[in-house]
């Protein structure tokens, strides 16, 4: 399975703004912003300095008592956190068009988002349809489409 990298960087611009607060911000989305040019063990290698460096950072924590007068916490640095998290977790799905260069993946789905565009505009012609004559109109448009 290939994660777009184009939405990984949109997932992560999502946590952290195009104009992050943070040095640790700056830094990562500057980091993510690489995701397309280089290979996997270069940002799996950045990104682990990356984390060696704010680590400590994204585990803060706050406790906050104000609201109902009980000890809660959460991350002081929530976002940057979750930001992280997405390139971790997805990592290992993000470079699979570089492990399988046979098989001709590419590395975002900018092709299938235009293939879709298109099938809802001629889907919108026929509005109305009941679900399973929807479903044929679908299939005959994917038949012709290749």
């Amino acid at each position: 399975m290939q994660i777009c990298q184009f939405h990984q960087i949109k997932q992560v611009t999502k946590y952290l703004t195009r104009r992050p607060d943070t040095e640790a911000g700056k830094e990562l989305r500057t980091l993510i912003l690489t995701l397309t040019d280089v290979d996997e063990k270069t940002f799996t290698d950045a990104l682990n300095a990356w984390h060696a460096k704010w680590g400590g950072y994204i585990e803060e924590k706050t406790v906050n008592s104000f609201v109902t007068g009980k000890q809660k916490w959460y991350y002081t640095h929530g976002r940057v956190r979750s930001a992280y998290r997405s390139i971790k977790s997805n990592l290992p799905y993000l470079f699979t068009y570089l492990k399988y260069p046979e098989r001709n993946i590419p590395n975002t789905t900018n092709d299938l988002d235009g293939s879709f565009s298109a099938l809802k505009k001629k889907l919108a012609a026929h509005h109305g349809l009941r679900r399973d004559r929807r479903y044929k109109v679908i299939s005959q448009l994917l038949k012709n489409a290749r």
